[in-house]
């Protein structure tokens, strides 16, 4: 818990309230339309999502893009990299952003989720009435900038050069993380608003989203009623994300001379046998749960095979690790999908002798919310509005801190937000710097659109695991 004065300790009615404040509020603490942005008719046919003429429309509140700018830098020059055993990752942008809450006199908590890794979560209170509750999540832990050598710019240089903002986290997801802020900012200096807006800087969303599983179990998740998690998509609105198994298969053979194979029992052709069949496995998971619209379908990729030294050649080695990446679409049963690589594995591990031990190391559901759902419908008429076209829909590749909060939570949620969808942790990462500010009048108007409640659900849901109804 911070110190500060402006920090107030979780509790019913410790924020800055509204008289009327209800009893279950949250304890504290026209630009053009982008080239990508065409109207996607096909998308509200598939899901169902009503005409977006039912809903009312709202200026645009001017938003400080130069101060959203400046943030975004300040954030990119913190290298703020997620390595492993890592005790200060995300704190100095916790004490930046902390410093910024106070100053726009924002309530906030700081809860240490493992030493060094805080999340920050402010609460910002309408002042008109009872409301929904809306979240804007992001991070602030990076991967790491590799070799620096390779990028063209200073990866923590945060350098704007031809309209580009350079640096490590400018796309995923400092910009971001600048542009909610804002987005917040300027809904609250446009006039009160019915309930409250939280922002949550989670952290470890680049390992084990650890940030994310802290606050979905905490009290103060079960009074939200729809978050954006403001990932880069690209101007795409997705509402569905891939999900993931990471999985470890542990080969058990018998060590022996390399001039005397057949003493031993090789795991490395065990794992070379496995690897070919992980095609097969592939082909029968996109057969048994098809081709989602936007997520694809399931892959199934082997990312590690490690066995033997190479101080050693003259030796097989008696034990190896293949690791294996698999992800999945919306309506995939994972444990049908472990269960058929477990089968698979083990077959063809047999033909050499080779016995194989599955771990599963991380299971993250695929996630999906309908087109007509109140948070789906008010992120689309914020982009209409400022961009004047519809926004397409897309799916996430991966997974977002949304996938937890939803399944650990059942929080609503759907990802939008700066940057390119591809660039994501490649060397020379970047974000074009008039989308900070774009995002952030987007954010500013689909709050105002979700927190008056003045929309309807008046399609059928889409299919996935999110409920298409009224979010209050």
């Amino acid at each position: 818990m911070h110190s500060s004065p402006s920090v107030v300790p979780p509790g019913p009615g410790t924020g800055v309230p509204a008289a009327d404040e209800p009893s279950n509020a949250l304890p504290p603490n026209t630009a053009p339309a982008p080239p990508n942005a065409a109207p996607a008719p096909s998308n509200a046919a598939l899901s169902g999502a009503p005409s977006p003429d039912a809903l009312p429309s709202y200026a645009v509140p001017p938003v400080d893009e130069a101060a959203a700018v400046a943030l975004t830098q300040d954030l990119v020059r913190l290298r703020t990299v997620n390595a492993a055993g890592a005790t200060t990752v995300e704190q100095p942008a916790v004490d930046l952003l902390c410093g910024l809450f106070t100053e726009f006199g924002w309530p906030y908590d700081v809860v240490e989720v493992a030493p060094g890794r805080p999340n920050v979560v402010a609460v910002v209170e309408g002042g008109g009435g009872p409301g929904r509750t809306l979240m804007f999540e992001g991070h602030t832990d990076v991967v790491t900038e590799g070799d620096a050598a390779a990028w063209s710019v200073d990866p923590y240089g945060a350098e704007i050069r031809d309209g580009r903002l350079w640096g490590r986290g400018a796309a995923d997801m400092k910009s971001g993380v600048a542009a909610m802020i804002y987005g917040v900012r300027a809904l609250q200096q446009a006039g009160p608003f019915p309930g409250r807006v939280v922002v949550g800087v989670l952290c470890d969303e680049e390992g084990l989203m650890l940030g994310a599983k802290a606050f979905a179990a905490s009290p103060p998740a079960a009074e939200v009623d729809g978050v954006v998690v403001c990932e880069p998509e690209g101007y795409e609105v997705c509402t569905s994300a891939r999900g993931g198994i990471r999985l470890r298969l542990g080969l058990r053979g018998v060590m022996a001379h390399g001039a005397m194979p057949q003493e031993g029992r090789n795991p490395l052709i065990a794992g070379a046998r496995i690897v070919a069949a992980l095609a097969e496995v592939e082909k029968w998971a996109a057969g048994r749960y098809g081709t989602h619209p936007h997520a694809g379908t399931v892959t199934v990729t082997p990312t590690v095979l490690r066995a033997g030294d190479p101080d050693q050649l003259n030796v097989i080695p008696g034990h190896g690790v293949l690791g294996i990446d698999v992800r999945t679409v919306p309506g995939t049963d994972h444990a049908e999908v472990v269960e058929r690589l477990r089968q698979t594995a083990v077959a063809a591990a047999a033909d050499v002798g080779v016995t194989v031990g599955l771990t599963v190391v991380d299971d993250r559901p695929a996630v999906e919310i309908a087109a007509g759902h109140p948070l789906v419908r008010s992120l689309v008429a914020g982009h209409r509005l400022v961009h004047g076209a519809e926004p397409p829909f897309g799916a996430v590749p991966g997974t977002t801190d949304g996938t937890i909060l939803t399944r650990d939570a059942g929080l609503p949620t759907v990802v939008y937000g700066p940057g390119g969808k591809w660039i994501a942790h490649q060397k020379d990462e970047y974000v074009e710097v008039r989308e900070i500010a774009e995002y952030a009048r987007v954010y500013a108007v689909a709050a105002r659109h979700f927190l008056d409640g003045s929309e309807t659900l008046t399609g059928p849901p889409g299919p996935g695991t999110q409920e298409g109804g009224d979010a209050a």
